[in-house]
């Protein structure tokens, strides 16, 4: 069983009721569930989700909630870990088999693609190429820090600033090695090493890089804004599927 879970709890702080907030004319939470339907990648979609509301407008786009994600697991301090851990066993009792690839898959993504679903889902699967020894456990979406991390500076306790790495003050930015970042879309995995709390971000994972214009945090009404101008512009150029699902 291929499965997807998408974790949307109800007690978002930052931007009330964030998962199911208007997006560009849609709840948000829609394009997660219509991009993993597209890509035909997933046997179930599975949202867990401790909220009526949450779990109905899931529900309208195609989505499943086969339980009611437990109070303990909603909170301010719960990991997506385990979250997911928890989903994995208990859709491994409701559907009666087990996953044998799950991805997570966050509500608040708008800029995923069903295609990048696709290519992830087939990249974790791949043969490995020449030279590379391990089988990858995890897949997630990753994209370039837009500046050279290098050239970081930290604020100092009298208000003056100094690098991060001083070594590189006249290193040319050609020069300095490229550093990536979490996406915050998806994240494809076995289920054992979702379990095993094996590290997503560790010798056995790869990233699915992104255009950095296709990532935004969605953490506060600022972010929120921003990524609605970008989602329009983007739509203009095509560069969405602009379809509806009511």
């Amino acid at each position: 069983m291929k499965l997807a879970i998408i974790p949307a709890r109800g007690g978002s702080k930052r931007i009330p009721r964030k998962n199911i907030r208007t997006f560009c004319g849609l709840p948000i939470i829609g394009y997660s569930i219509r991009a993993a339907l597209q890509s035909a990648c997933f046997d179930q979609i599975v949202v867990s989700t401790d909220d009526p509301e949450i779990a109905e407008c899931a529900l309208s786009f195609g989505a499943q909630t086969p339980f009611v994600r437990p109070a303990h697991l909603a909170d301010d301090h719960t990991t997506s870990r385990a979250v997911i851990n928890h989903a994995i066993e208990a859709c491994a009792e409701v559907f009666g088999r087990k996953a044998d690839l799950v991805c997570c898959l966050y509500p608040t993504a708008p800029f995923v693609r069903a295609t990048d679903l696709v290519a992830a889902f087939a990249q974790l699967q791949d043969t490995p190429p020449e030279g590379r020894i391990f089988e990858p456990e995890f897949v997630f979406s990753a994209t370039e820090y837009p500046f050279p991390i290098q050239r970081a500076l930290r604020r100092k306790p009298d208000g003056s600033v100094e690098m991060f790495e001083p070594q590189h003050r006249n290193t040319r930015s050609q020069d300095l090695e490229p550093a990536f970042h979490d996406a915050g879309q998806f994240y494809f995995g076995y289920p054992d090493a979702f379990l095993a709390g094996h590290p997503m971000f560790g010798a056995r994972s790869l990233p699915f890089l992104l255009p950095s214009y296709r990532v935004r945090d969605l953490d506060t009404l600022a972010d929120w804004e921003h990524a609605e101008l970008l989602w329009s512009v983007l739509e203009l150029r095509g560069e969405t599927d602009s379809e509806r699902s009511e």
